[in-house]
């Protein structure tokens, strides 16, 4: 087994929370890569994080929580600038972020920032995520893309607050497409493919995403489980396990995890029945994570995973 080395963001949650009856911002370490690379971790898969984190206290706790987590930060750079807060209030489970600080500490590795044999040993490498919004990263992104020996996977995981109008949407959506045509997996969730494409269905949207040259998508839905598109198959979809959900921050890039993970473990399946199986574990993953507060620290065990469904 290698490793994962995952490019993007970390920041601090303030989670919107009830504690003793009194409303408080409880503070959680997130951002959606960091939860990947520990979600990678948890499963016994291997994680380097690769992104710029804060010069200020916050910046030394992701440091230290991602050390905790058996997670690598060779490539993990520290910047001059305070760590990003994203505030995170809730309709039922689902999370709503809005971000605080500028410049965006997470937002600040650039192209020669890279560490270019920890990517160039790497058996898997993800992108994604909002540091795709920001021109240093995404330069740094589309090198290591490039670079890449192994396999390549994608999530635009979409965070609408930060769009500015239709032309940053559709500056996104050719940065989507940049990054599907070249990548061996793609994930992405209902309401990043309604905010994409509106007006097309989950399953035109996986199809389309393969026509672009993504050889797996898979669309999360929440409750209603995912779309899976693989090889020359038909979009099916696989359920998700019912759970009691309390918070579903995180749960999206569990998805991204477990498939990694597995990646990581198996290599890619030989054909999309393989595949189902993968993303059927991968939403046991996300259904787990949905019964805990937070993200990152709601990552499992495969142990867990296991005793929690009898499998």
């Amino acid at each position: 087994m290698g490793y994962a080395v995952v490019l993007g963001e970390a920041l601090v949650d303030l989670l919107d929370s009830d504690i003793d009856g009194e409303r408080v911002y409880r503070q959680a370490i997130g951002g959606g890569p960091l939860n990947v690379a520990v979600g990678v971790a948890r499963l016994g898969g291997a994680a380097q994080f690769v992104g710029s984190l804060g010069d200020d206290a916050l910046g030394g706790r992701i440091r230290a929580f991602l050390t905790a987590a058996d997670v690598g930060v060779a490539g993990a750079i520290t910047v001059p600038a305070p760590t990003t807060l994203a505030v995170v209030t809730y309709a039922g489970p689902e999370p709503d972020f809005r971000f605080y600080g500028e410049p965006a500490s997470y937002g600040l590795l650039g192209p020669d920032d890279l560490d270019l044999a920890l990517l160039e040993g790497a058996d898997v490498l993800y992108c994604g995520s909002i540091v795709l919004l920001r021109p240093d990263t995404l330069a740094a992104a589309r090198r290591a893309w490039s670079l890449a020996p192994g396999l390549r996977v994608f999530d635009p995981n979409v965070r609408p607050r930060l769009l500015n109008g239709p032309a940053a949407l559709d500056g996104l959506r050719e940065v989507v497409a940049e990054f599907a045509a070249g990548a061996h997996l793609v994930k992405l969730s209902a309401a990043d493919a309604v905010l994409l494409y509106p007006g097309e269905p989950v399953e035109g949207v996986a199809a389309y995403l393969r026509e672009l040259g993504a050889a797996t998508v898979v669309v999360t839905l929440g409750a209603a489980g995912a779309v899976l598109a693989a090889a020359e198959a038909d979009p099916v979809r696989v359920p998700a396990p019912t759970v009691d959900a309390i918070d579903a921050t995180g749960a999206g890039d569990s998805v991204m995890a477990a498939l990694i993970a597995d990646l990581l473990r198996d290599g890619e399946p030989e054909d999309p029945s393989g595949w189902a199986d993968r993303v059927a574990f991968a939403l046991r993953v996300a259904g787990l994570v949905c019964e805990s507060p937070g993200g990152a620290t709601a990552m499992p065990t495969r142990t867990a995973v296991q005793n929690r469904f009898n499998t």
